[in-house]
């Protein structure tokens, strides 16, 4: 099991000067771009039989290209590329061709009109095809006879790998939501289909060992309903039906091994998930954990080959690899050796040939890095980073702290103090996670809280009740709790800094992005105007009742099922506790906002549109004057374009560096 003991500080600094130009005391801070630009290099993967790399990279242009690495010779062949989008998510159909989608890393959200496409080409370049409609215009000539609609997207599984065909999904709305989805068998060299026949109200399938559907999991009437294909019959049966939300009974599939068992992940009455096997004949569980994470729930996916699982890729501090074979827990041990400092993950091609494997490795300090391993020679080659431009030696150390809030309940979270300072009485920003129930991060390099970190700010990123991956306790304490403890846990987390000594009480701000994240840094300066000096947000809801009902224009993407199952559990029943809502409503409070805020939001986006922030703007304009306000009329929440990502960053910069900062009458 992966802990932060493993890692030896002083070794740390001498892997990092070996491998980096350390950075001395004069070196310029790292640039906005280097945090927020897309990443240059953003994917590998290995053919079925480990001959061959296809690699996304961005060209000389700007654009995503699909590069090919014959692994024999290390030549390089492009094989895919658009003048006016990037290369999507790609696959191997087979060891010879490959399927891949467009995008666009450039646009912001307002100016992409087109779904991802579908295309497939061999190795060297040849056998070219557009299979699935593009709204707007693509550059490469070939067959575009009979294309499926522009609904047609890749299964996140690669399936058997030893034809020319693929399943891919195609997803069916009704008054802009998500109704069910199609499964289709595809034939990436002719175009041919085949329709998968399904169950009703379908929303994702699962392929077994042999890469066909197995398993389909379907939503209705607020319940989650599994089924299982009989490899026998190809007919449909129910495995089970739970609640949809609240996570309090159920399962979800993970995978199947090799030998066709089904690997499930259920708490089984227990407080944290673990990784059970499925009883067909039972139709049941059983009751025998595979694998069980102290502290943690279960979350990851299973690793095996044609003959055996192998082990299972996981997250708990970190992600982390648990290997039951032996050559491949000893394989890790021999990466270890050589990457001392880091967590690193191998990937393996399902039918080797070479001696090749990929290697992702990480740390708090260093981006998520791709490199080749020959297993015969012990040599790295290295593939890429996703941000190239950082050095590790200019990057905060991170690590997993717990605090007690006011009730008592344990929080963890995630502190990141500036690089080759003491965490003593640092300017601090509380940086609020979205969701809310998800998690806020596991180890490794985050380029928001690590961009404030160059800029001398201790981040403190707390996983308040509600998070996921600590337990349903947890997660069911962040029930209807908006505004009120979840609020409170940012706050006691703020306090539990300064009394530690690692936060000047005085220079202490709260930030989040994102709908919940945005939220939670407005409601800091609701309930807590004389713990925060200022707030930043990002997207955040305003009112809980705009979240719900949107406008005339613009419709909101909770879907009718969330509202009607999941918004009263989680969050409550808007209409019949209306003063309750009013209370933890920023709007409806906006005369208790006094400090200084800066706000930020994109007119496109369909969860938080502009007229949350709009109208909050207004009121607050009435009694606080020191409010910066920015709508991005291009994009949405997420801001998808790279200049709008830099202008809010240096916005944000600016912001903190006048109110805690240098410019505060502070020194940092």
């Amino acid at each position: 099991m992966f802990t932060r003991s493993r890692l030896a500080l002083p070794l740390l600094a001498a892997v990092l000067c070996s491998s980096f130009t350390c950075a001395n005391a004069a070196a310029p801070l790292p640039t906005v771009q280097r945090f927020f630009d897309s990443p240059r290099f953003s994917g590998a993967v290995l053919s079925p039989d480990a001959m061959f790399l296809a690699v996304r990279n961005r060209s000389a242009g700007g654009r995503d290209t699909l590069a090919v690495v014959d692994l024999s010779t290390m030549a390089v062949k492009i094989v895919a590329n658009f003048n006016d989008a990037d290369i999507g998510t790609f696959s191997w159909v087979n060891a010879k061709r490959l399927v891949f989608t467009s995008a666009d890393r450039q646009a912001a959200q307002g100016d992409i009109d087109f779904a991802p496409g579908l295309y497939a080409v061999d190795r060297d370049g040849s056998g070219f095809r557009q299979l699935a409609e593009r709204r707007g215009h693509f550059v490469r000539s070939g067959n575009t006879r009979e294309l499926q609609p522009w609904n047609t997207y890749m299964m996140r599984q690669s399936g058997a790998q030893d034809s020319d065909s693929v399943y891919v999904l195609r997803p069916n709305f009704g008054r802009s939501e998500l109704v069910d989805v199609d499964l289709v068998l595809l034939n990436t060299v002719s175009g041919r289909t085949t329709a998968v026949p399904r169950p009703p109200r379908t929303r994702g399938f699962l392929l077994d060992q042999r890469g066909e559907p197995r398993v389909a999991v379907a939503d209705e009437e607020g319940k989650r309903l599994v089924w299982y294909r009989d490899p026998q019959t190809t007919e449909w049966r129910q495995l089970a039906q739970f609640p949809l939300y609240g996570g309090s009974a159920g399962f979800n599939p993970v995978g199947f091994g090799p030998d066709g068992i089904l690997y499930v992940q259920s708490r089984l009455d227990t407080d944290k998930s673990a990784l059970y096997r499925f009883d067909f004949a039972a139709n049941a569980i059983d009751p025998t954990p595979v694998l069980r994470v102290a502290d943690y729930d279960f979350g990851g996916q299973l690793i095996s080959n044609g003959q055996r699982l192998l082990g299972v890729r996981l997250t708990t501090d970190a992600d982390t690899t648990e290997w039951f074979d032996a050559p491949h827990k000893a394989l890790q041990a021999r990466i270890d050796a050589k990457l001392p400092a880091t967590v690193n993950q191998i990937y393996e091609a399902p039918r080797a040939a070479t001696p090749w494997v990929l290697v992702q490795s990480y740390s708090d300090v260093q981006p998520r890095t791709t490199l080749l391993f020959n297993t015969e020679t012990g040599v790295f080659n290295k593939i890429g980073s996703a941000y190239e431009g950082i050095d590790p030696a200019q990057m905060g150390r991170q690590q997993l702290v717990h605090y007690k809030a006011r009730d008592g309940r344990s929080i963890p979270a995630w502190l990141t103090v500036p690089p080759g300072a003491a965490a003593k009485n640092l300017p601090m920003v509380v940086l609020a996670h979205d969701g809310p129930f998800r998690r806020a991060a596991s180890w490794g390099w985050k380029a928001d809280s690590q961009f404030l970190a160059s800029r001398g700010y201790a981040v403190l990123e707390p996983e308040y009740r509600g998070s996921l991956g600590y337990g349903f306790a947890h997660f069911q304490a962040g029930w209807q709790q908006w505004g009120q403890a979840m609020q409170d846990d940012l706050a006691d987390a703020a306090r539990w800094a300064a009394a530690e000594g690692v936060a000047d009480a005085a220079r202490i701000c709260i930030a989040g992005h994102g709908a919940y994240g945005g939220y939670a840094a407005l409601m800091g300066l609701v309930n807590d105007a004389t713990l925060f000096r200022c707030g930043v947000e990002l997207s955040g809801i305003t009112d809980i009742n705009l979240l719900v009902s949107g406008t005339w224009l613009i419709k909101s993407d909770l879907s009718d099922s969330y509202k009607q199952y999941g918004l009263p559990m989680l969050v409550g029943d808007v209409e019949a506790a209306p003063a309750r809502f009013q209370a933890v409503s920023p709007l409806a409070q906006a005369g208790r906002i006094t400090k200084p805020l800066l706000m930020a939001y994109g007119a496109v986006d369909r969860r938080v549109p502009l007229h949350h922030g709009s109208k909050l703007h207004a009121a607050l304009k009435r009694g606080n004057p020191d409010v910066e306000f920015v709508a991005y009329d291009d994009d949405s929440g997420n801001l998808a374009s790279p200049q709008n990502r830099f202008d809010f960053w240096t916005r944000v910069e600016r912001f903190l560096d006048k109110q805690i900062g240098s410019g505060s009458g502070s020194a940092k």
